[in-house]
């Protein structure tokens, strides 16, 4: 199966008319593929441009904190606002211009972008080891990974759950070959890894046109402009300043530019700082929700890792001290809009950026304690960004980098704890070491800071899975089939069995949410080993449903721990990940069953085709109601002369079910007398215990239907 999903030229043309104004940083044709990854708590879109530009995905300003949604399962929590990929090189002869520049340099984003002349898309598809699952309330598609985990082709041989593969040619000479390696396991599904080869080719356009020379002074320049989180900004719940929404209060650090200095690995990362802005008690460290309930919107620290840069062509071993470059700069600054490949003297002053070497103080360290919307003269807050080179790279030599991007924090039930302490309670509190403090502000931003400890641990175990070539202990898949059906005295959910024969495999979890599927979902039923059920099952009826309430549910397979023994992660059971199973769509009680056989009626009846928009309106003209019927029956309808034309098997606890005039062989029936006989299939008691249907009762109608 392949899927894509293109933006077609008409569609460009019209949104470009109507948002000209709005999208005026945008001064290059827009016609990029874009997929999500969105298998485990962490959810990102990609461009097969090769990077992902400012309101990339859609091209609309709402969108100006969008993608790295972490943790997904809540609204609001983007992060990301505008990345880039620069690469530049010396005294380079342009063959599209004919032409020597002193110094070249190509760009994707954090605004630019050229999909026809400059970073032109070669190839784009999603490998997964196992397909997305089929999930469906009520007959509907019904789970965020029906459009968000679009897989086009499986390869149950693959060690990671996806990989995005995706080739871009550059009128540079360049080929660009970057795999995205994404996993669903729970203790690694929060941080994707970039498998990147830079290969001279020679090839500069989309026609394959080519021109073989020695690139030198080669640098790949990554930007990053990250603005933690959506929530509470103008495009969530608007709390915070506007211009939080695009980071402007961003914090920026980087360690591990010194490999002397002993830090743990090579990695740039962000956070929320305080902003000057603020309206609410204490400080904005962790945007507390401060006019609601003081729930933490802002707990995430993201960032990037290097696992691995090439010395050099020939030496393809880790460099440690590369990245050479590792700057923060202002992210509304000349070098950020406008690019040029042909501009000389602009591309003199970003090569001259990308080159730049390390800070003195990394950003973080400038601004202190102070206020990050007050640091520097600027109104868009700063990127930070890393350089990898100089490399020579002759004809057919190529470049090796590998980097993990994730993030991380407290957990979303602790923002809620400690945001309610926060706003509500009363000293001494709690602080992380185990000390105290009479300080609210002080409890809550210590909090907030372990989120750091807890990307680190990210960035570890990125690593690990790395250095094990991904293999790392998997759980068992989910169910590649999962079904939610609303009755009326019940809802039924099914699920395929497939995952039954994995090693390991011990059991089944079923979780519920109630009103809205972005709040706390609670285990309702649990099968297997070491449950309260211990045989193995593939349906439950959720009869403790109230009647009037929206409905949401996810499965997850789980094993018995035999199968996790590696050092890659904690040990302990290892399950499939929720976010491949939960359904985006309420089930809800139906209609109450009948009560009694005489009660049961046929509506409408007669049925006329002349008032069939009077009767079911439009989209089921041929619609028949079979209404306060038993719970559980069998429904034969014969023609008046005995002839058995269909058969329906009603079992989803509701009173009604309908018949859109069709026989078993799918032909509309013509005008006629027709008998309905009502058969009851189980024994069916009431909630006080008393039996209402006895297996075996049945009862006919007869109806008349006019064509």
């Amino acid at each position: 199966m392949i899927v894509k999903i293109m933006k077609s030229k008409s569609n460009y043309v019209v949104s470009i008319l109507l948002f000209l104004f709005l999208l005026s940083l945008i001064n290059v044709a827009i016609g990029d593929e874009t997929k999500w990854i969105a298998i485990g708590s962490l959810h990102n879109w990609y461009s097969s441009a090769g990077c992902e530009i400012e309101v990339g995905r859609r091209h609309l300003i709402p969108d100006q904190q969008d993608g790295l949604r972490w943790p997904a399962d809540a609204k609001y929590q983007d992060s990301q606002a505008a990345k880039a990929l620069w690469i530049g090189a010396t005294n380079y002869h342009d063959p599209i211009v004919d032409k020597n520049f002193n110094y070249k340099v190509i760009h994707v984003g954090p605004r630019h972008f050229d999909e026809n002349n400059e970073y032109i898309p070669v190839e784009f598809k999603m490998i997964g080891r196992f397909d997305s699952p089929l999930v469906y309330v009520d007959g509907v598609p019904a789970a965020n990974s029906t459009f968000m985990d679009m897989v086009d082709e499986v390869d149950p041989t693959l060690r990671a759950d996806r990989l995005l593969y995706n080739v871009v040619t550059t009128s540079m000479g360049l080929t660009i070959t970057r795999k995205i390696y994404a996993f669903s396991q729970q203790h690694h599904d929060n941080y994707f890894i970039y498998d990147y080869v830079f290969k001279n080719t020679g090839i500069y356009d989309k026609d394959g046109n080519k021109y073989e020379q020695t690139l030198t002074d080669v640098v790949f320049f990554f930007q990053y402009r990250y603005a933690p989180s959506r929530e509470g900004g103008p495009y969530g719940y608007y709390f915070c300043p506007q211009n939080t929404s695009w980071g402007r209060n961003t914090v920026n650090d980087v360690i591990g530019e010194d490999p002397s200095a002993g830090d743990p690995f090579r990695a740039m990362f962000s956070w929320h700082g305080r902003h000057s802005g603020w309206q609410g008690p204490g400080d904005e460290i962790g945007a507390p929700y401060f006019s609601l309930d003081g729930h933490i919107t802002a707990q995430h620290y993201v960032g990037v890792v290097t696992i691995h840069a090439d010395k050099s062509p020939s030496e393809p071993y880790d460099d440690p001290y590369q990245p050479t470059t590792t700057q923060y700069y202002d992210s509304d600054g000349a070098t950020s809009s406008g690019n040029d490949q042909f501009n000389e003297a602009k591309m003199s002053a970003e090569y001259a950026e990308m080159t730049s070497g390390h800070p003195a103080l990394s950003h973080a360290e400038a601004l202190g304690d102070g206020n990050a919307d007050e640091f520097g003269n600027t109104p868009g807050g700063y990127s930070q960004a890393q350089g990898f080179g100089p490399y020579t790279l002759a004809p057919g030599d190529s470049i090796h980098i590998v980097m993990a991007e994730g993030v991380s924090g407290i957990n979303r039930q602790l923002c809620y704890s400690i945001g309610d302490t926060w706003l509500n309670g009363s000293g001494p509190f709690d602080l992380p070491d185990g000390s105290t403090t009479n300080s609210s502000n002080d409890y809550k931003n210590e909090w907030v800071y372990t989120g750091k400890d807890s990307l680190f641990q990210t960035f570890e175990r990125a690593i690990e899975n790395f250095t094990a070539e991904f293999d790392i202990p998997q759980p068992p898949p989910p169910p590649e089939q999962f079904e939610v059906n609303s009755g009326g005295d019940r809802i039924i959910l099914t699920w395929a069995s497939n995952a039954e024969s994995s090693p390991g495999f011990a059991g089944y979890r079923l979780y519920r949410a109630i009103h809205t599927p972005d709040t706390t979902f609670n285990e309702i039923y649990a099968c297997g080993s070491g449950t309260e059920n211990a045989n193995i099952v593939n349906s439950f009826d959720d009869t403790s449903a109230v009647r009037g309430f929206d409905y949401y549910y996810y499965i997850i397979s789980f094993d018995d721990g035999s199968n996790n023994n590696s050092t890659t992660n904690p040990g302990g059971s290892l399950v499939s990940n929720r976010f491949l199973t939960r359904t985006n769509e309420p089930a809800y009680l139906k209609r109450r069953p009948g009560e009694r056989l005489a009660d049961i009626r046929v509506v409408p009846n007669p049925y006329n085709i002349n008032a069939r928009d009077l009767q079911y309106g439009v989209s089921a003209p041929d619609r028949l109601m079979f209404l306060e019927i038993p719970p559980l029956c069998k429904i034969k309808i014969f023609t008046e002369r005995g002839d058995l034309i269909s058969e329906i098997d009603h079992n989803d606890g509701s009173g009604d079910e309908a018949w859109n005039s069709l026989t078993t062989s799918r032909q509309v029936v013509v005008s006629g007398v027709y008998i309905a006989y009502f058969e009851v299939t189980e024994d069916y008691y009431d909630s006080s215990g008393d039996l209402l249907y006895k297996k075996g009762d049945h009862t006919i109608r007869k109806f008349v239907i006019i064509r």
